[in-house]
């Protein structure tokens, strides 16, 4: 975020005049509170941090008429130092604008409205991609860490709405019926409706949003496979979050939930890069999220440790165009348990294109076919068979399929030379050694957050407001990691001949 980028920054922070704070950074009552804090407090921590930060372009972006508006670089400190504390409701920070002893300390006395601080989470909204950007840049460039390995995961967080009232498209259409009906002037009240005309107008807006949504979750539902689309009267939506995606929480209940991902530095405390899914489940994530780290870090990763959920064909495809080596433990070979033969036991030739069973016959190909992803997309499957006049004579038939008589199939996915890869990786000593890291990182990492950061629910509404709230926890996070983290090189000893034994193993 350079100065210089534009010289319309400059004449754009000249007609911005901010509104002054009560006290200096002298003041005899800011000196008061602040023999109360001591010198590895959040808030001093906070404060000394912010050093670090360029907020020109954010300042910029008040440029305009109106009265002085309050700084937005002290707002910001006592966002962050809210955030770190698991307070991220706006309305809190209203409150200890005027109750907090470290709060006041860091605002100057500043006590801005309610309706400010709401605001002010919005404005702040855009620039915080790039305050996170500016933080891993210092990292990186410090030599704190080398931002070349992450852990990926990702975690349910309910939304900032009711898990009872779902509504399906009948109903939403029925409810617009009603509204527009009682703002013309005729019509029942029911309890759901509000009161005041500007109240309905406001709901009818909301409800006209959500059948948008419904619309895009429908074309959604349309797009799976057919065994697992649900009836049209069953697509549900959140009247008062359209944007979230209804699914189980960790706890099982059913309700309107936000898909936090976050990557976390195997070699230093930060995390690298973050996203906010609309959708229950981290199928399809990996590539959005190791593109998010390559803008906010600058480069790609090398090395990326993930669980089940990331080691489909597709996610292994997107880890792959990004450059990134993904370990993690390959889903279970479907088909019945017990001692049936399952997939892996057949031989991939890549010379002839075709499997070899495991009493040496040679499949045949069948034919390819699209097969519908979970998400959005196909995968291409090549379709091989096993002659049943072998598999009738086969001694192990009754274990590889129910119908000899029809033969043994075998699928082959258009990313299967990736998955075996991962299954060669994944069998390694240093590969197994390498992922037992994966606990000890990006999984405290949500511990924390939810146990002492309140993200067990978002506290805004929308998708825009819930990135906002998890960027705002991740620059709070490595702000405060920059600050303490020491100054050496860490993939050394150990660490880096771990990396070294991985690369040489795949």
């Amino acid at each position: 975020m350079s100065i210089s980028r534009s010289g319309s920054v400059s004449l754009a922070l000249l007609r911005v005049r901010f509104a002054t704070p009560p006290w200096n950074d002298d003041d005899s009552r800011r000196a008061e509170l602040g023999r109360d804090l001591a010198p590895d407090l959040l808030a001093r921590r906070i404060e000394s941090a912010f050093a670090r930060l360029n907020l020109t372009e954010l300042t910029a972006a008040y440029a305009g008429t109106g009265s002085p508006p309050y700084p937005p670089e002290l707002l910001l400190r006592a966002v962050l130092y809210e955030i770190q504390r698991g307070r991220p409701n706006p309305a809190t920070w209203y409150r200890d604008a005027t109750e907090s002893g470290p709060v006041r300390w860091l605002l100057r006395g500043l006590t801005p409205s309610r309706a400010c601080w709401y605001t002010f989470r919005d404005r702040v909204s855009p620039w915080i991609d790039e305050l996170n950007r500016q933080v891993l840049h210092h990292a990186v460039d410090d030599n704190r860490t080398p931002a070349n390995r992450g852990a990926l995961d990702g975690t349910p967080v309910a939304a900032n709405a009711s898990r009872r009232s779902l509504l399906n498209g009948a109903q939403l259409t029925d409810r617009i019926a009603r509204l527009e009906a009682a703002l013309s002037g005729g019509g029942p009240t029911p309890a759901w409706m509000a009161r005041t005309p500007r109240g309905r107008r406001r709901q009818l807006r909301r409800l006209r949003r959500a059948q948008h949504r419904l619309t895009e979750l429908q074309a959604r539902n349309q797009a799976r496979k057919r065994s697992k689309q649900r009836a049209p009267e069953r697509v549900r939506v959140s009247p008062s979050d359209p944007d979230a995606a209804l699914g189980q929480d960790k706890d099982g209940v059913f309700r309107p939930l936000y898909n936090v991902q976050l990557v976390d530095d195997l070699d230093s405390p930060f995390i690298l890069g973050y996203e906010v899914l609309d959708q229950p489940n981290d199928a399809g994530a990996a590539g959005p999220l190791l593109a998010r780290v390559a803008k906010l870090v600058g480069h790609r990763l090398q090395v990326v440790l993930a669980d089940t959920a990331y080691t489909g064909g597709p996610d292994l495809a997107s880890a792959h165009a990004a450059g990134a080596r993904l370990y993690g433990p390959l889903p279970r070979e479907s088909g019945r348990t017990g001692d049936h033969i399952p997939k892996s036991a057949f031989t991939w030739d890549p010379q002839d294109e075709s499997y070899i069973c495991p009493q040496g016959h040679r499949l045949t190909y069948l034919g390819s076919s699209q097969h519908k992803r979970s998400g959005e997309g196909t995968t291409k499957l090549d379709r091989f068979g096993c002659s049943p006049a072998h598999c009738m004579s086969c001694p192990v038939a009754s274990q590889c399929t129910p119908r000899p008589d029809q033969g043994r199939t075998v699928s082959r996915s258009e990313h299967e030379d990736l998955v075996e890869a991962l299954r060669a990786r994944m069998e390694t000593d240093a590969g197994k050694e390498l992922y037992r890291q994966r606990c000890r990182t990006v999984e405290l990492v949500n511990a924390d957050w939810k146990e002492h950061r309140k993200m067990r629910r978002v506290s805004g509404r929308g998708l825009p407001r819930v990135k906002c709230q998890v960027g705002l926890m991740v620059l709070a996070h490595n702000l405060l990691a920059l600050q303490s983290a020491p100054h050496e090189a860490p993939t050394t000893g150990r660490t880096a001949e771990l990396t070294r034994r991985t690369a040489l193993e795949s």
